[in-house]
């Protein structure tokens, strides 16, 4: 995998509770990094908006309804499959409960209580248990 290939731009969705606690969830099987925990999300689709596109992939693999999220941050990463641009948006704001329609599993976190972490969200993760515990 050349390191100059265009990156993928990819909606990463935080969905945080009140208590500070994230949603993460686990790979499948079949997918690189099968077993590792990742913040959900997807693969931007041509001509939709990254906000767009993340309410898409939360409907499809969590059923919820994302009411309203704001950006946080882009990261690049290179995997030795994919170059990636990730786009994080928190969301505080949703409808439903998050139920698993990929037959994933997923967990509410409120530090570093799952591994592996996919490689990208580890620096997330660092960030957010910053932010939680400096108010």
């Amino acid at each position: 995998m050349s390191e100059s290939a265009k990156p993928v731009d990819v909606a990463v969705g935080i969905l945080m509770k009140s208590n500070g606690d994230v949603l993460l969830g686990q790979r499948p099987d079949g997918k690189p990094y099968a077993g590792y925990w990742e913040f959900p999300g997807g693969k931007v689709e041509p001509g939709e908006s990254i906000l767009d596109a993340l309410k898409r992939e939360f409907l499809e693999e969590l059923g919820i309804v994302v009411l309203g999220a704001e950006p946080w941050c882009c990261v690049e990463h290179v995997y030795p499959h994919a170059h990636v641009r990730l786009y994080f948006y928190i969301s505080r704001a949703w409808e439903g409960e998050p139920q698993s329609l990929e037959g994933q599993a997923f967990a509410w976190q409120g530090s570093l209580g799952v591994g592996p972490l996919l490689p990208a969200t580890i620096p997330l993760i660092e960030w957010l248990d910053r932010l939680r515990y400096a108010d």
